[in-house]
């Protein structure tokens, strides 16, 4: 039998690799996901450094320390921010980790997303993270006195000063402010407005979440840090709209791959009982339908009305080439070509009667009666 040293330096092999499937196994004979070799790295710490996020996830619900340190006295969140790693930094913001200590070179997990990072989108997704968070922005470094804005500045990092430069929100203004900014879809106002203490879950007059407007109106940058901090995709509003709902109506791939994170209720139904796709199927959203799909979504769900996705696309659809493709990626997802309304007419004879006969062939194709 393995001894406990012989399992943890496995696991930490394992890590180093991302064997998540090996790294399961480890862990489930009990290897510690806390134990350092001699370089003081850990499974748990490489993780973070490396950027894998399922192997995190693992580290976490077996007892991973957020306040574990490496050899230079960093935590978790330090080594993900220096590398960039947006969606690991998220997690382990929302774990609990020490947003602000600092290390042994004497910065915090913001002074080297700044100073160590390129400046690129995915630093700037980081920096909105932390800034959102509570980092000390005018925190100086503490052995050149640097602040992360001035930093920034001095290397050219313009969207990543930008998100330093706003100024938050006076604290009773976060939530409405929050709100404005997730409409507008802009993300470092987002941002500051989280700093400055609204609710990751505020909502407006009609119910609806800071995610729920970035969404609506497509705002991608703006969703991606609400879906980091944990902003919840599932929430409805007075109309029962949720952000992931709502993906179905405008058809937006970008704001569904942007969601999908969040692991939204793919069974949560709109006002009329409905599913993303069969919005989606009706308003001809070729390339959404596509991609939802693959997400394992019922395609034969029936909404209030009596209709599935493939009814609406017929029913409601125009009958030319984009439905006609709906139609196709419905039915090869697995939709049941003769499932009737509530009155018993189905998909082939609303076609038929409509004059769709490209559709019709379609679905006699797929054995409709």
């Amino acid at each position: 039998m393995p001894t406990a040293d012989s399992l943890d330096a496995q696991l930490i092999a394992a890590a180093w690799k991302n064997d998540l499937a090996a790294a399961r196994r480890l862990v489930a004979a009990g290897a510690d996901v806390n134990a350092v070799d001699d370089t003081v790295q850990s499974a748990f710490l490489i993780a973070a450094s490396e950027g894998h996020l399922d192997l995190l996830e693992l580290t976490l619900r077996h007892g991973a320390n957020v306040r574990s340190l490496d050899s230079y006295r960093g935590t978790a969140l330090i080594r993900a921010a220096e590398r960039g790693h947006a969606a690991v930094v998220g997690r382990l913001l929302r774990s609990g980790v020490a947003v602000d200590h600092v290390n042994r070179l004497g910065w915090t997990a913001l002074h080297e997303a700044v100073l160590l990072g390129d400046g690129s989108p995915r630093y700037v997704d980081t920096v909105r993270l932390l800034v959102a968070a509570g980092a000390d922005r005018h925190r100086p470094a503490e052995r050149d006195g640097n602040t992360p804005l001035r930093g920034a500045r001095h290397l050219g990092h313009v969207a990543v000063a930008a998100v330093l430069e706003v100024e938050p929100p006076r604290r009773e203004s976060a939530p409405a402010s929050l709100l404005a900014a997730a409409t507008r879809g802009d993300a470092d106002r987002v941002a500051a407005a989280l700093a400055a203490g609204a609710p990751l879950e505020s909502r407006d007059e009609h119910h609806r979440t800071a995610l729920l407007l970035a969404s609506l109106h497509d705002r991608v940058d703006a969703a991606r840090l609400l879906v980091g901090l944990g902003a919840d995709p599932d929430a409805q509003d007075d109309r029962r709209d949720s952000a992931w709902l709502v993906t179905g109506v405008t058809g937006s791939v970008a704001m569904l791959e942007t969601l999908l994170p969040a692991q939204p209720d793919l069974a949560l139904r709109n006002r009329f009982g409905g599913i993303s796709v069969i919005p989606a199927s009706e308003r001809g959203h070729v390339d959404y339908v596509r991609r939802v799909v693959r997400t394992g979504i019922d395609v034969n769900h029936v909404n209030d009305l009596g209709w599935t996705a493939l009814l609406e696309a017929v029913i409601l659809g125009k009958g030319t080439d984009q439905w006609q493709q709906i139609v196709r990626i419905l039915l090869a997802a697995g939709a049941d070509p003769s499932l009737p309304d509530r009155d018993g007419v189905t998909p082939l004879r609303h076609a038929t009667t409509r004059g769709y006969d490209e559709i019709a062939a379609i679905l006699r194709a797929a054995g409709a009666r």
